[in-house]
């Protein structure tokens, strides 16, 4: 039995979503849409769901994370029912459908908690440092031989290597918290999509090993990507995604390979990885910070809160960390070290929030959609033989 909820599209409106309720059904959407095929109405029929408040249906639906938003589906609508931002405004309801905590709801659907959270977490992190980790008043001895501030040593009465330690613990304590909420979440995910399914078709163990290549290769290069925007738009994405994940792996599981007192040469690894990392994430933040003001096409006419929210924090964190290369390298020990405290108060907050609860989990979600998405085709096909 299909349960349909009316008021559903109210739930939606708080996501983001615009007045859908022109839609009549035509199929336009899913007659332009690249990344739609013979076998699924897409965007057409979480549309339909939409309008109809089948609210089950969408969340046992995977096809909110297959769409990239091209928006050409939008921009051809013959009634202006914005079907790619309807997908982008489901995104965000399955994202806090999956989440058991009721947190994301409230950071994509009110302004206080969104902001109050990351405000709230980032004073805790200075706080710490202000009362636990007092700096030393004397810079002398802080500046290594060959130059550059030693970043672990300006503490009192702790040494480099403990100081390093002590960061290090935090980042695995950063870690297993993100880890367990994001966790949770995907079995939740997984609860309602797969599992959901097999009512209809049993997935054998032997398909999740075999289609398991899927997760790692769509995660590692985010090609279906580049059948939306083309190549640029996929490269953009993909240097966003490969910095990231990079600085995030170097930070939370190789800390003293890479917070050392020596500054080493350019070419070393430790710094190209940094280097890389920057680019790839500011040259991201500046052009769709630049489209989404100028509104420059569909996919940028409509930018949610959480939207600027997630960019003006990626920018910040990716600001301060340059700034804090910039201080240590020139030998400026005050201004290394407390650029090093905002830069943490704006850093963990980020990733906190925005990589169980919001828009960084798009990039465990993604992946994930396509991995479940196979299981359930391909186990409904074997059913067939």
């Amino acid at each position: 039995m299909v349960k349909i909820r009316p008021e559903f599209a109210d739930e939606i409106k708080k996501f983001g979503g615009v007045d859908f309720n022109a839609c009549y059904n035509c199929g336009n959407c899913t007659a332009v849409c690249p990344l739609s095929v013979t076998d699924n109405t897409f965007p057409r029929r979480l549309l339909r769901y939409t309008v109809l408040g089948m609210e089950e249906d969408i969340q046992a639906s995977t096809d909110p994370w297959l769409c990239y938003y091209c928006g050409d589906c939008s921009s051809t609508c013959p009634r202006q029912a914005n079907p790619g931002e309807i997908m982008m405004a489901l995104r965000r309801y399955l994202t806090a459908s999956y989440d058991w905590t009721g947190l994301s709801r409230k950071f994509y659907t009110s302004k206080k908690w969104g902001i109050g959270s990351l405000v709230l977490i980032g004073i805790v992190v200075i706080l710490l440092f202000a009362f636990f980790l007092p700096f030393t008043a004397d810079p002398a001895g802080l500046i290594n031989e060959d130059g550059g501030v030693k970043i672990n040593h300006f503490v009192k009465g702790m040494d480099g290597e403990t100081f390093v330690k002590t960061i290090e613990i935090g980042d695995l304590v950063m870690a297993a918290i993100i880890t367990f909420f994001l966790v949770s979440n995907i079995f939740n995910m997984y609860l309602k999509i797969v599992i959901r399914n097999a009512k209809k078709v049993k997935v054998p163990f032997s398909l999740y090993v075999k289609e398991a290549w899927n997760l790692f290769y769509h995660f590692g290069t985010q090609m279906r990507f580049s059948k939306c925007e083309g190549k640029s738009y996929w490269l953009l994405h993909w240097l966003l995604m490969s910095g990231y994940t990079l600085m995030f792996t170097v930070i939370v599981v190789f800390l003293p390979w890479f917070q050392t007192e020596k500054i080493h040469p350019i070419y070393h690894p430790q710094r190209f990885i940094g280097y890389y990392a920057t680019f790839g994430i500011l040259l991201a933040i500046i052009v769709w910070s630049v489209n989404r003001l100028r509104k420059s096409g569909e996919i940028h006419k409509y930018s949610h809160k959480t939207d600027w929210v997630f960019l003006i924090m990626l920018f910040l964190t990716t600001l301060t960390g340059i700034m804090l290369h910039i201080f240590r390298i020139t030998g400026m020990v005050h201004f290394t070290y407390y650029t090093y405290v905002i830069h943490l108060a704006i850093l963990v907050p980020m990733l906190l929030v925005e990589v169980p609860f919001s828009k960084w989990s798009h990039l465990a979600y993604r992946p994930l959609a396509i991995y479940f998405t196979n299981l359930v085709n391909k186990a409904a096909a074997l059913k067939k033989k």
